[in-house]
């Protein structure tokens, strides 16, 4: 028998996800703070539960697909948390993108109840999910990995185990660096593309296959082009990304110019009021907020 899956958090990528594990035969029970988010989740057979605490003790495998690193402490500890309530012996998978120093903690308490815990950070937005081809980067135990492969495999294609608790995490800050950066470059040649009165949409069809070919470059310019700011992946938490970034390279003793300039960016167009808007409204600080 396929295991009972418990998923909180059904936001952009959240209800994308666990609809694919619900297709793929596995009984869902979900919880979100919102109950109207899980509408359309509970209309294809999932269960709604009323709380974390409710959710953790019916399930054998809980996914946590939330905001910021205390949205994640909120629902793993306390009384009413699922830590403390889970099964014996059930998996829990934080895929939200959060600290590493929390995934070590949450590890150490889940290992003292006899829980297993992975972190498990995914990249890929909101197309990833829907299509299940997220790129999902996994820490923790190589045993509870596995266990659980099958699961990622149903949201994902490119799965890879990297390490102890926390190394999602890490891998996951490696991303967001690499894509930052690479952001702005989409954005300026997209402006520079404009500016220059050539079809920036031509453009992309030349410079898409070559050497600057990147998923932000073929998915997003796109949407810069066509002034679809909606979010894949929303700028308030990609800035939370990049703070725990910076926080975790000082910590090294590393420096990132590159992510100081793309955050300082990005921070700017949250004082603009776009921290609900999609990573690529990045475009209109070169159109609207010159």
């Amino acid at each position: 028998m396929k295991k009972t899956v418990g998923f909180i958090g059904l936001g952009v990528m959240g209800n994308s996800m666990a609809s694919h594990i619900l297709a793929a035969g596995y009984p869902v029970s979900a919880y979100t703070r919102t109950k109207h988010k899980a509408d359309s989740l509970v209309e294809k057979g999932a269960e709604w539960k009323s709380s974390v605490k409710a959710l953790a003790q019916s399930s054998d495998v809980i996914i946590t697909m939330v905001g910021y690193p205390k949205d994640v402490e909120e629902v793993y500890f306390g009384s009413e948390g699922i830590i403390e309530n889970a099964k014996k012996g059930s998996y829990l998978i934080d895929m939200t993108t959060s600290k590493p120093s929390l995934a070590k903690q949450i590890e150490t308490a889940a290992k003292e109840k006899g829980l297993y815990a992975l972190d498990a950070p995914v990249s890929g937005g909101d197309v990833g999910a829907r299509n299940g081809t997220l790129a999902i980067m996994v820490g923790g135990e190589r045993k509870a990995y596995d266990e659980c492969y099958p699961l990622f495999s149903i949201m994902g294609e490119n799965i890879q185990y990297q390490g102890p608790a926390g190394s999602g995490q890490h891998t996951k800050m490696c991303n967001q660096i690499a894509i930052a950066a690479g952001m702005i470059g989409v954005a300026e040649a997209m402006a520079y593309a404009e500016k220059s009165g050539l079809d920036p949409d031509n453009v992309l069809k030349s410079i898409t296959t070559g050497a600057a070919g990147s998923w932000s470059l073929s998915n997003l310019a796109p949407r810069m082009l066509k002034g679809d700011f909606e979010p894949g992946f929303y700028v308030k938490h990609f800035v939370k990304d990049m703070g725990i970034a910076l926080e975790e390279a000082e910590l090294m003793g590393e420096k990132m110019p590159g992510l100081e300039l793309a955050k300082s960016l990005y921070d700017t167009l949250v004082e603009k009021g776009e921290e609900n808007s999609g990573t690529q409204s990045l475009y209109k600080l070169w159109t609207e907020y010159k």
